[in-house]
């Protein structure tokens, strides 16, 4: 049994304890928050759990071996550091830290302590998108030519990171999960609407070494939820909806061909392929569950996660160059 404290118990911090809780393997052994009316809540949720206000406690309970971080970006890196000093695994949800230096200097610690660090990039152990790693991954869809990312909603507006550190992580964990690769350079455009200094739209691009190319539409500032995703292959065409309850991947047998080779330009015509559409079966699971399993069993066999440390400093890498983007007027940046 892996005793578990989780630390935040705002927006996401209960969908943590509660899964951690549910898994046979892990307890919640305490819960910690500033906010005393949030405490009083998890203990009725929760009775065996301790609440504590006091991080230190956190820290000096030796029965704890893991500390769950789901507190404001700002204080990943702190927080995280102290848990791995500490002698606890870290499992600190998105984004990592905030600055690649930060996320480098949490990777060497955990690595110099035997630790697992882990970052919650929960997209990447659902169903649908580990079938459409499937697909890309078997060629069914062709050489893959780019993709188009949509993450909007109305809210929730932050007051210490704009949109895209708020919502890309998402979409770039995504991206990165299925190719495999880093992007070469990063362009970013926003705007701030509600709080000055701080984008509540941007639209980010990425250009891939190999010619992949994608685009990722963020915005706290849409009347409609929004959670598409698009992959156009040369031979088909997938769209990923996460607002579907069951439908959420549909794949068309859509292409559009160039003639082989012609002479004269009333010859060079497109050829428009339409076919048919398929919805593929996915297995019904909550993502965060398998997310929470999966960092209980990297602790026990001292496995690398796939979120590990590395992984969520290549999403900061990303959005480290957008801000720089962001910053200079939305030309491209190299992605160091």
């Amino acid at each position: 049994m892996i005793n578990i404290a989780v630390v935040g118990c705002g927006y996401w911090g209960p969908n943590l304890i509660r899964n951690f809780e549910t898994l046979e393997e892990s307890r919640v052994k305490m819960v910690c928050d500033l906010d005393a009316g949030r405490l009083v809540n998890m203990k009725r949720l929760y009775p065996n759990a301790e609440t504590t206000s006091d991080f230190e406690q956190v820290l000096n309970d030796d029965q704890i071996k893991a500390v769950v971080i789901a507190l404001p970006t700002k204080f990943h890196y702190e927080a995280g550091k102290r848990c791995l000093l500490a002698g606890k695994h870290a499992f600190i949800e998105k984004p990592l830290a905030s600055s690649v230096d930060q996320c480098e200097e949490l990777v060497s610690l955990a690595k110099r302590q035997n630790l697992t660090l882990m970052v919650g990039h929960t997209f990447i152990y659902s169903s649908p998108v580990r079938k459409i790693k499937e697909i890309i991954d078997s060629g069914e869809l062709g050489e893959l030519q780019y993709i188009n990312s949509r993450r909007l909603n109305l809210g929730l507006f932050q007051k210490d990171i704009n949109v895209t550190w708020d919502l890309a992580p998402h979409d770039l964990s995504i991206i990165l999960y299925i190719l495999n690769e880093l992007p070469r350079r990063v362009g970013c455009h926003g705007k701030a609407h509600v709080t000055p200094g701080i984008e509540d739209v941007t639209h980010m691009s990425l250009n891939f070494s190999n010619g992949g190319f994608a685009l990722v539409h963020n915005s706290w500032l849409d009347p409609n939820k929004v959670r598409e995703m698009t992959f156009v292959g040369t031979k088909k065409m997938l769209v990923y909806d996460d607002i579907e309850p069951m439908e959420k991947i549909k794949i068309f047998d859509k292409r559009v061909q160039k003639p082989p080779h012609y002479e004269t330009f009333g010859e060079f015509q497109y050829s428009y392929h339409y076919g048919d559409m398929y919805i593929p079966h996915l297995k019904q699971v909550e993502p965060l569950k398998v997310e929470c399993q999966h960092f209980l069993d990297c602790i026990k066999t001292g496995a690398k996660s796939e979120s590990c440390g590395l992984e969520g400093t290549k999403v900061i890498r990303v959005l480290e160059a957008a801000s720089k983007s962001l910053s200079d007027g939305g030309g491209e940046v190299d992605v160091l």
